[in-house]
């Protein structure tokens, strides 16, 4: 496993060593004592997540807050998207900084995204099966967000606007100088 500091402080890149003979491949997607000696993070995580989207799609941008907060470990076991996180953390030096990698079932990798980022992702091709770890519980009344097309952020999603599906929820979160200002 090699794992790459991102330009946003405790975001990393991780890139499983993958075998590959003529029956497939095979990989280990999550080994904790590894992922401690490479990042010096020591992260349990206690829920597995799998959405799947169709070319178009941009879901987020998304968070919990305060106790509920959620550090996520994030891959795609099929398709590609671009994914996209903001640094929501006032005290962090990469404080509303934002970083976009893309994830595919081909090259395996993965992003570690700490608690207090926003997170969302946009499916670049026909479908995309994305799969993540959390190290929290969903908890409904800590939800929040900022819109994924916020001026402040202008974030290339690199769907064009006519063919972007995003929901009504998405839709209505608020701008990132509201969100910051309530």
């Amino acid at each position: 496993m090699t794992v790459k500091q991102t330009p946003l402080k405790d975001c990393f890149v991780v890139e499983p060593n993958v075998f590959k003979d003529e029956r497939g491949s095979f990989f280990e997607s999550f080994n904790s004592k590894t992922f401690k000696e490479n990042t010096g993070l020591d992260i349990d995580f206690v829920q597995d997540n799998q959405s799947i989207s169709q070319y178009g799609t941009i879901r987020g941008l998304h968070f919990q807050t305060g106790e509920f907060a959620q550090a996520k470990l994030i891959r795609v076991a099929q398709g590609e998207v671009l994914d996209v996180v903001v640094d929501m953390r006032p005290e962090s030096e990469t404080y509303l900084k934002q970083f976009g990698y893309v994830l595919t079932g081909e090259n395996n990798h993965q992003l570690f995204v700490p608690r207090g980022f926003a997170h969302g992702f946009a499916c670049l091709s026909y479908e995309a099966i994305f799969v993540y770890k959390c190290d929290n519980y969903y908890h409904k009344a800590s939800e929040s967000g900022i819109l994924f097309n916020d001026e402040t952020l202008n974030i290339d999603w690199q769907i064009p606007k006519k063919e972007q599906i995003v929901s009504e929820k998405d839709q209505n979160l608020p701008r990132l100088e509201a969100y910051l200002n309530s």
